[in-house]
């Protein structure tokens, strides 16, 4: 092999190939499997026929679902909650499960070096706590009352009673927790390949329960910290993304949160 050869060579144990980047007639040669810039995956809403449908679908459950939990055949205690008061604390024993009637939870999981990161934000129709279902015998979150509100709590063993004995109610909580599922694989593939202002703009949407029968667009004041902690980011930039989207008239606040339709531009956006 002459020298010109060799140089033109790829290195033993690496394989290349050639893609189009559109620039001119130049092509570039990248390591196979590496994306190219347009290849990178981003979360889309569906489209409104489905999430309307979907919706529908979801209110149905939600009222099936309380309307049998709130039955005096469920052995259960009612609760209200007031703004920031914790629910269960990370290390306490886990031995029953919540059902939200009204107001939002934060979930946060805080690290030996005390950095908290917000794991989710519930509302009205969802469960908390279900992780004790399967045999966790200690939290490892903290849940903490954002705003005011009310939820049924359920002991474990009654819980797990119902789930074996009632199998519609079973098919309406597997279905649950398959959304659920669904819902975390989007948020790990949104904080892996989104923009931090499209985080924002999607975890705003969802605060807001876009799209959803208890869609509320008027929220109450949520703090840039616990935004940034949501999103993965600083609060500099939340703080940053927050006035750009209030100056192109996405959002206003002032002393509560609107969230406007418009908003969703910015996770439609490529």
């Amino acid at each position: 092999m002459d020298e010109k050869t060799r140089k033109n060579a790829p290195e033993k144990g690496l394989v290349s190939e050639k893609r189009h980047t559109h620039k001119g007639n130049r092509s570039t040669l990248y390591p196979l499997g590496m994306p190219l810039r347009s290849e990178t995956r981003s979360i889309q809403p569906r489209s409104p026929k489905l999430e309307s449908r979907s919706s529908k679908v979801e209110a149905a459950v939600a009222s099936e679902v309380f309307a049998y939990l709130n039955s005096a055949d469920v052995s259960k205690r009612r609760m209200e909650f007031r703004k920031r008061q914790k629910l269960f604390s990370q290390g306490d024993p886990a031995n029953h499960v919540f059902y939200i009637q009204e107001g939002s939870i934060k979930v946060a999981v805080t690290s030996a070096a005390g950095k908290e990161a917000v794991v989710s934000i519930l509302g009205i129709g969802d469960f908390l706590g279900e992780s004790c279902l399967v045999g966790q015998p200690l939290w490892i979150a903290t849940a903490t009352a954002m705003t005011q509100g009310r939820a049924l709590v359920i002991e474990k063993k009654e819980m797990l009673r119902h789930l074996h004995a009632e199998h519609e109610f079973s098919d309406r909580f597997i279905s649950y927790m398959v959304t659920r599922n669904l819902r975390t694989e989007e948020d790990l593939i949104d904080q892996l390949f989104n923009s931090s202002e499209k985080r924002l703009a999607r975890a705003l949407l969802l605060l807001a329960r876009y799209g959803k029968p208890n869609q509320a667009l008027t929220l109450p004041k949520v703090s840039q910290t616990v935004l940034a902690d949501m999103v993965g980011t600083t609060r500099t930039r939340v703080n940053y993304f927050m006035n750009k989207f209030r100056r192109l008239g996405f959002i206003e606040y002032n002393g509560t949160l609107k969230i406007n339709n418009s908003l969703l531009s910015v996770v439609l956006r490529d």
